[in-house]
Parts: structure tokens; sequence; C-alpha cells
């Protein structure tokens, strides 16, 4: 492709390097659309004929059917997609195809074509979140009045509902969301006509091939054009925060599923067993979702570090950009769409989390706010009664609720048997009604109303 400056062929070593093609393949349907819209629009500004431009289009057509029916040969001598599908362009068409790469490089073309490809990515993972978040909330709303504790340090702290603990992560979902639809929407600018670096002499209508290709403007900059993988790094950014949140989510239920919590159990469905104990009901595909995060937090490492040091404009380092952004976004996908199945699968048990939600004298709290209201005492007076009636209780091996009336009026005289009526878990979590609190009331709202938004979006699909 540039015979005319260089009189013999690239070593063997620095083909293997340099060619890209073995991924970037990849991109097959992004180039051929882009391609098509350049040539339109050369046609349209009058740069080539549309008897070319025509010859093009349909040759281009012809490329992609080839592609996609699993016909073309991919050759490695030709580096990358773009000079793959223009050299079979030119067995097609003839001279003509060299008309193609008029007013363009392969600079904009990698560019434009990889924030084709980012912004169905961004589409892609977007409705799969919406997925989860439906899948959430119904299982919230399933469970509104399922009481269970809630943790501070992994110790037992105050009584919530389980529906409570999953909207937790329907809010962060929503918020990875709306990462994710910000970078799209900064992404779409297309990059398209800054040819190499400087732009081009020709008369090109760049706002055209905007258009075309569903972007909101071109880019403004034809240095940034070329050199800008931005895009890229907040498609990835806001993948490695969401796939914390699913990490996050993954550990739970390997502790839910566990003996010593036994909250909840997965099916043979979503769990593995052991070669040698026989007993073992492995939550594997949680495992797997918490350690694939390490991939996808890897992969966002990665191409910072290859932009950190390069100057303007394109260098070849930025070839290594692609490899990183399909394997994050396929592992999350794939994280997506295994949390999915766990949440829709995972049966729970009721008795064994509201026995576990009065361990640990989690309604302590609930007993220093009612000697607030009802005793009109300052909190930190109250928060001492109640650590020095939690330490009789535990004298006595007792809950809270089981220790005698008597018995805490020799720590607090002035202390009635309405006090009983906030001691225990369940008596707990009905009184948490403020804005945002675990009472099955707030969570039965909040549940629907997500559903009711969620359902009635337009998520993208791509197709």
């Amino acid at each position: 492709m540039w015979g005319g400056r260089f009189a013999s062929a690239p070593d063997s070593i620095m083909e293997e390097i340099n060619a890209s093609i073995d991924f970037d393949r990849a991109l097959f349907r992004q180039d051929i659309a882009a391609s098509r819209a350049h040539a339109a629009m050369l046609a349209k500004t009058g740069v080539i004929t549309q008897a070319d431009a025509a010859a093009i289009d349909d040759g281009l057509t012809q490329v992609l059917r080839e592609i996609e029916a699993g016909e073309f040969t991919f050759s490695r001598a030709l580096e990358d997609i773009h000079m793959n599908v223009e050299s079979r362009l030119a067995e097609i068409i003839g001279p003509a195809a060299g008309r193609l790469h008029t007013a363009r490089s392969r600079n904009d073309q990698v560019a434009v074509d990889f924030r084709l490809w980012a912004r169905e990515a961004a589409d892609q993972l977007d409705a799969q979140l919406r997925d989860l978040q439906i899948a959430l909330a119904e299982r919230a709303q399933e469970f509104a009045d399922a009481v269970m504790p809630g943790f501070t340090h992994l110790q037992p702290a105050q009584p919530v509902t389980f529906g409570h603990h999953l909207l937790a992560y329907v809010e962060m979902l929503g918020r990875d969301r709306a990462r994710m639809q910000d970078a799209r929407a900064r992404m779409n600018e297309c990059p398209l006509g800054a040819a190499a670096l400087a732009g081009t002499p020709f008369p090109i209508d760049r706002h055209m091939t905007a258009r075309a290709l569903g972007f909101d403007r071109p880019t403004a900059n034809s240095l940034d054009s070329v050199s800008d993988r931005d895009f890229a790094l907040e498609l990835m950014s806001a993948a490695a925060i969401c796939a914390t949140h699913l990490s996050r989510f993954a550990e739970e239920i390997v502790l839910w599923t566990g003996p010593f919590f036994g909250f909840a159990k997965l099916s043979d469905r979503f769990s593995t067993g052991s070669s040698i104990m026989p007993q073992k009901r492995n939550p594997d595909a949680a495992e797997l979702v918490r350690g694939k995060t390490g991939r996808v937090i890897g992969d966002l490492n990665g191409l910072l570090i290859v932009m950190k040091g390069l100057p303007l404009a394109y260098s070849k380092d930025m070839q290594e950009d692609k490899e990183g952004v399909f394997d994050c976004v396929h592992t999350l996908s794939l994280c997506l769409a295994a949390t999915l199945g766990m949440v829709r699968d995972m049966s729970v048990d009721r008795a064994r989390m509201k026995a576990a939600a009065g361990a640990g004298y989690s309604t302590a709290t609930d007993l220093a706010d009612w000697l607030v209201r009802r005793l009109n005492m300052p909190f930190r007076q109250a928060h001492h009664v109640t650590g020095r009636i939690v330490a009789l209780a535990e004298t006595n091996g007792v809950g809270l609720e089981q220790l005698a009336l008597e018995q805490m009026q020799t720590v607090e005289p002035a202390i009635t048997i309405d006090v009983f009526s906030v001691l225990g878990p369940e008596k707990s979590v009905a009184s948490r009604t403020s804005y945002g609190g675990a009472a099955p009331a707030n969570v039965n709202a909040q549940a629907g109303t997500w559903l009711k938004r969620l359902k009635r979006e337009d998520v993208k699909h791509p197709g």
C-alpha cells in the first residue's frame, strides 16, 4: 500500500507486530458503513462521479455479504480491516475502488469505525443493565417484607429487608446506565473527513457524512479527531465501575449461598460441584463475575497506560486500543447476563434471614431512638443507656426483646412497657419510614416506581 516509497517488503517480524486484522476484523460492518457514507458524500460534492460512487456502493454491499456469509478471505499481509475491504473492492469493481480513499486517511477511518462500534456497545450494555434492573426490582417487590440483617463491617447492624437490599443495586445500576449514556452522548461526533491529521483540501461535506452515520455533528478539530480515544476510555471507565458493582453483588451471593449464612440458594443451573467432594455446591457463576471484574479494570488500565505519553496526533501505539475495549465490553456483557440469570434463579430462605436479623442486638438503635422520642433523652445519653442494657441482655444470654422490663428499669427507671413496640426485627424495619428507608411500604413503592419507569423506556437495541 506504500510501495511507491519503500523498495522492499516488510520483514516477517514487522508484519507480525504490525498486523491488526486478527482483531479489527470485528469492525467490518462499521468500516463498510462509513465507506458507503464517504463515497456518497464524495459524489454529492463532485469529488468523484456518481457512476464511481454507485460502483463503490454496489461493491461494498457485496463485500459485506461475503464477510457475513463467511466467504471472505482475510489477509494478514494487508494489515487491517480497511485495506482488506478496499483490496477486495478493487477485485470486484476495478480502478474505481481507488477513488474511495480520496479525502480520508486510515487515521480518521479507524476513528470513525471505532466510535461506531463503541456507540453500539454502549447501547447494548445499557439495554442489559436495564434488564437487570427490572429483574432486581421485581424480586425486590417479591421480598419487600422479608426481614434480613443489614451489615456494617460485615457485622449485624440494623434489620432491613431483602427487597430493600436488592433495590440498593437497582440504584447503583441506574448510575451505571447514566454514565454509559453520558459516554455515548459525548462520543457521538464524527471524525470522518479529518483525514490524516490536518483535514483535506477537497470540498467535502463532513456534516453530510455525520448525519448519514447517525452522529450529532462532526468533530471540530482534525488533530483531536484522529488522536482522541477518550470515548473508549469513558466507555471502559463506565464498564469498570459497573463491573465493580456486579462484583460486590456477586460476593454477597457467595456469602448468602454458603451454609453459614444460608440466606439463598442457586439451582444447578448456576452452580457447580466438586470432583472430589460430593457434598459441594459451588456458586461459580458469582465467583467468576467477581473474578472477571479484574479483567475489566485491567483492560481500562491498559488503554490508560497506552495513551498517557502519546504526542498528537496519531501514533501506532493506538493500534493497541481495540483488543482491550473489545474484551472489556464482551466480559461485562457476559457478567451482566450471568448476574441476570442468578437474580432470576435465586431462591430465598425468609425464615433463616429473619432469625439472623435479630442476632447481634440489631435493634439496639431502635431502643436508643425510643429513649430519645419517648423520654426526651439526648441521643448521646440514650446511646450510653442502650449500651448498658445490651450488656445486661448479653450477660443474661437473651435478646433485647426477651429482656424483662424490670431488668431494663434497673438501668433506666423511666422505661415503660411501650419499649417492646420497637424491639424485634420486623418492628424495627416497619418503623424505618423515612424517604429511602427500609420499611416494606417504602420498598414496595420504590420498586414500583422503578418498574414503571424502566418498562416504559425505549431502550436502543443495536441491530
